[in-house]
């Protein structure tokens, strides 16, 4: 399935993306049509996140479709992210090629010599975002007013599924719930001053708007294989560069299993893969622009779409 949280006549509701991406279906709205009942499952993505594999199986059977579905053509709805809080966000960095382009580019801009650590090879390695600076496709990205130079990022982000703690690699899988396109917004003047304290990065990630996801969840059992995925970015319309999710070098499994060493991993996380080799602005030498409109491309999960504004 594809879950996407929506606003319509003011409110969030939470519904279920059909076959032809045209229109949606409101499943708290068809499950009090059909059964005159309130289901807390439906009541937003964290509670059916909660809810569990029942959960999710009801809202299938919603899909046949039922007499009393209630259905919205994409049109007359405000999609937002698909997880408005989520319970956390880390994000990793995971691509080796962007890791490669990024420190060239960056010895460029700042002068000093940068080489990827042993470490990186060693373990997946992570920090974590604000959580609260959430928003979603079709939304503006407001620039921070300290920085003049701004970036995108486009990566693969899994949502846990399941709470657990010293996950086996061997059942990571297990604990995915779905996955989205996150674009980890990015202060680069901002961030390559800071880093320089080798700590952060801290306000060149962290403002208003700065994690955006969308344009919803697509389930495990509908993507299939998440290494086989074609990524794409374009500003205006112009392709800037992607890759594919196949190249990680860290797979989530290794992920979960890391970041869950004596630690409660929790269901409704995100987790982002990282830049993916070309994924930004960075890497090119090209930064956005007052008003450029970036679109974030993956295969078998959609198009994440935001414009941003100074």
């Amino acid at each position: 399935m594809k879950l996407a949280t929506f606003e319509k006549n003011g409110q969030h509701r939470l519904g279920v993306v059909l076959a032809e991406q045209t229109a949606l279906l409101d499943l708290a709205a068809t499950h009090q049509a059909v059964t005159g009942a309130v289901s807390p499952w439906f009541a937003d993505m964290l509670a059916l996140i909660d809810g569990g594999a029942a959960a999710l199986a009801l809202a299938r059977t919603y899909l046949a479709p039922p007499p009393a579905a209630v259905v919205y053509p994409l049109t007359d709805v405000r999609l937002l992210a698909p997880l408005l809080e989520p319970r956390q966000i880390r994000d990793c960095m995971v691509f080796e090629e962007h890791l490669k382009n990024a420190s060239a580019q960056a010895e460029k801009l700042t002068g000093r010599t940068s080489a990827i650590p042993p470490v990186w090879y060693e373990q997946p390695l992570y920090y974590k975002a604000n959580r609260f600076s959430v928003i979603g496709t079709d939304q503006d990205v407001h620039w921070p007013a300290y920085s003049n130079v701004m970036d995108f990022e486009l990566e693969l982000a899994c949502i846990i599924g399941r709470t657990g703690i010293d996950i086996p690699r061997a059942e990571a899988a297990q604990y995915i719930f779905g996955f989205t396109i996150f674009n980890d917004c990015s202060a680069r003047d901002v961030q390559f001053k800071e880093m320089a304290g080798q700590l952060g990065p801290a306000k060149g990630k962290d403002f208003d708007t700065g994690n955006v996801f969308g344009p919803w969840i697509v389930t495990t059992d509908e993507l299939g294989d998440p290494y086989n995925l074609r990524m794409t970015a374009r500003v205006n319309g112009e392709v800037w560069g992607g890759g594919h999710s196949g190249t990680m070098y860290h797979k989530f499994e290794d992920i979960i299993a890391f970041i869950s060493r004596s630690e409660t991993l929790h269901a409704g996380e995100i987790i982002g893969s990282g830049t993916v080799g070309t994924g930004c602005g960075l890497e090119l030498g090209r930064y956005l622009s007052p008003g450029d409109v970036v679109e974030l491309d993956i295969e078998k999960i959609g198009i994440l779409r935001n414009r941003f504004l100074k």
